[in-house]
């Protein structure tokens, strides 16, 4: 069993996807960052950069076993379940190498622009140096996944693994943020592929009651989202 200390954004879905294809038993507990449950001691314990998602495995020999930020528990269940990352030597380490693309540019870039898109004050929003860069570097990680996918389904090897499960879900949101995949076809076709899968409509579907709609929080939600120093 393992418990899923999630909230649903694009960081969320990547693993709530992946719990779903394996079809390994998880509890969900939702972590209300509007509400500052991310800052309470217990779940600090678990996730010290008070960020979603994080899991605790209790399928293990001796104390259980916690791990946070999305690569490292993708990397983690793919390796403890032996599926969706190849144990051929060059396709494992293509795979680490975009597991890595996505945690230290695409998600980065992406989280930010989105941000900025979504929440920043009327009088920056949607111009600017800052705006400006984040959507540029999105546009720019769209192009490398567009580069990456020709002649080819998946992005590593001929089978679907958890480097598309990891990079999918800020592409999922491109259109909602106004960064339209028309110029990105292989993109595209690769986005719908995945999105026809079950599991991953399940791990996106999973806890979405609980998310307020998009730029409706609360003066005091906000201040505990952006705020925090």
């Amino acid at each position: 069993m393992i418990d899923f200390y999630y909230w649903p954004t694009p960081n969320g879905w990547k693993v709530s996807i992946l719990l779903e294809e394996l079809g390994l038993p998880y509890t969900m507990h939702t972590v209300n960052i509007g509400k500052g449950d991310q800052f309470k001691p217990e779940f600090l314990k678990i996730s010290p950069n008070n960020r979603m998602p994080a899991i605790v495995d209790y399928d293990v020999e001796g104390e259980p076993v916690s791990v946070f930020e999305s690569g490292a528990i993708m990397f983690y269940l793919a390796e403890k379940t032996g599926r969706f990352m190849s144990p051929d030597p060059i396709e494992r380490k293509e795979t680490l190498e975009w597991l890595f693309w996505q945690t230290g540019n695409q998600g980065p870039m992406a989280g930010q622009y989105s941000h900025f898109y979504n929440y920043a004050p009327d009088e920056v929003n949607k111009k600017g140096y800052a705006f400006d860069r984040y959507r540029s570097q999105t546009y720019h990680m769209i192009s490398v996944l567009e580069k990456r996918l020709e002649g080819r389904d998946w992005i590593v090897g001929d089978e679907y693994s958890i480097a598309d499960m990891i990079a999918w879900p800020w592409v999922l949101i491109s259109k909602a943020v106004n960064m339209p995949l028309d110029d990105h076809p292989n993109v595209s076709a690769w986005r719908g592929r995945i999105k026809e899968r079950p599991a991953v409509q399940r791990g996106v579907s999973l806890g979405k009651e609980d998310r307020p709609p998009q730029k409706q929080h609360t003066e005091e939600a906000r201040k505990i989202l952006f705020e925090q120093k």
